[in-house]
């Protein structure tokens, strides 16, 4: 049985994710008919090889190599893009804009890099651009921060949203596997690529960044002016000692509203175990976001894979077809203000850092000197194993200005009895 108003779409790639849109809309087009009175059918699909087999039959008709058959077909009411990349995407989500159809896309690096410019074509088109599955998968992140947080001024947002390396730090931690193991069975489960350099660099939660807090603060946000760090550098030894220490490590994507600015980054840090992101796991994901009006919310859940994602896509497919009734338009497409985007030695931070150090006496004084001339404040200097000669020195800083710091890391790092590969993580508030 088929009810509801029948409405065509057309999807560029059918991947990962695309498969997945096929699978919802044969599995629950029923059940989504019934709550929206809205009967979805892939007219055309934009695929390499038509002869493929796929994780849905669809009738041969139906796919083609051409994407100007997909843009122009006048049955067609919303255009999907799952191909990824910037191009081909770019230009063909600008023809369909021209063509008076709606976009989906679930592309994170078109829309960091290039959602402006595209939103704002949207705008001229009287179109919108719908792009939920962009930032966070299967988890509602920015029809929430457009919607139901509008009415707030979002004071910071706080996130875990690359499954690959919270997989890889959560093995690290409860496995007590090192890096390459615990990155070695990401790959296995398919929760990591084969070039996994984009998740453990930080680019792509860098990316996500830029379009949350492009919505979070209403201002266009280049991910290339953001301050990266990946999680290579995070040891055993560093997720044992912050686990005494009472912290977990995680990699997080920050975004602050501060005097004069916004302050943007990402980077592995320090959580306390009382923190709810600290309890974030394995390929899971969450945004823990500060409002004036609403305090504290945090989202939470899958922030890639097909089904997940993919039901964020019908979510966005769904929203277009009822905008494009009402003839809602520019509800995506913001007109976006301008913030200055600060840099991060702006910041007051907690450190954590872990010294190599020869075992001899004189070794804290010497580290304690060197700070305390700077004028940071330790909290805490503890020794921990030895071997061959050599001692493991964590310490952690009270708040301290990320300039302040950097010169005494400098200072200590020139100590001849201190080696200079340390471990050095942000303590989050």
């Amino acid at each position: 049985m088929s009810f509801g108003k029948a409405v065509k779409i057309g999807m560029l790639g059918m991947g990962t994710v695309g498969g997945g849109v096929a699978q919802i809309i044969e599995r629950n087009g029923e059940l989504l008919a019934g709550k929206t009175d809205i009967n979805l059918t892939l007219q055309r699909v934009l695929v390499r090889d038509p002869s493929r087999r796929r994780a849905v039959d669809l009738p041969p008709q139906t796919y083609t190599t051409d994407p100007d058959v997909v843009i122009r077909d006048p049955a067609i009411s919303v255009v999907v893009e799952l191909m990824g990349g910037i191009e081909p995407a770019r230009t063909l989500i600008s023809a369909a804009l021209k063509e008076n159809k709606d976009v989906v896309t679930a592309n994170k690096d078109l829309m960091a890099q290039h959602g402006r410019e595209l939103l704002q074509l949207a705008r001229r088109c009287g179109r919108n651009i719908y792009y939920e599955a962009s930032a966070g998968g299967g988890i509602p992140l920015v029809r929430p921060l457009k919607h139901c947080l509008v009415a707030n001024r979002i004071k910071c947002i706080i996130g875990i949203i690359n499954g690959t390396t919270n997989y890889i730090l959560t093995r690290m931690s409860c496995d007590d596997m090192d890096f390459q193991e615990a990155l070695a069975r990401a790959q296995k489960l398919g929760f990591a690529e084969a070039d996994p350099s984009s998740d453990i660099e930080g680019r792509d939660a860098a990316y996500k960044l830029a379009i949350l807090a492009g919505i979070a603060f209403n201002c266009p946000v280049d991910p290339g002016e953001l301050s990266i760090e990946g999680i290579k550098n995070v040891t055993r030894a560093d997720i044992h000692y912050a686990r005494e220490l009472g912290y977990t490590i995680k990699l997080l994507a920050i975004g602050e509203e501060k005097p004069g600015g916004l302050v943007l980054r990402v980077h592995p840090a320090l959580v306390s175990l009382a923190h709810p992101l600290a309890s974030v796991h394995d390929e899971f994901n969450a945004l823990f976001i500060e409002g004036d009006l609403i305090g504290e919310a945090m989202f939470y859940g899958r922030g890639a894979g097909a089904l997940p994602t993919a039901s964020a896509v019908v979510a966005d497919i769904i929203d277009a077809v009822r905008s494009y009734e009402r003839a809602d338009k520019g509800l995506y497409a913001n007109n976006l203000g301008k913030t200055k985007l600060l840099p991060v030695s702006v910041l007051n931070s907690r450190f954590y850092v872990r010294f190599l150090a020869q075992d001899r006496p004189g070794v804290f004084g010497a580290l304690a000197t060197v700070f305390g001339d700077e004028g940071v404040s330790l909290d805490m200097i503890i020794q921990k194993r030895k071997k061959n000669g050599i001692a493991e020195i964590v310490l952690v800083t009270h708040d301290v200005s990320e300039e302040r710091f950097n010169r005494s890391l400098e200072k200590a790092l020139r100590l001849p009895s201190i080696q200079p590969d340390a471990g050095v993580f942000r303590v989050l508030a």
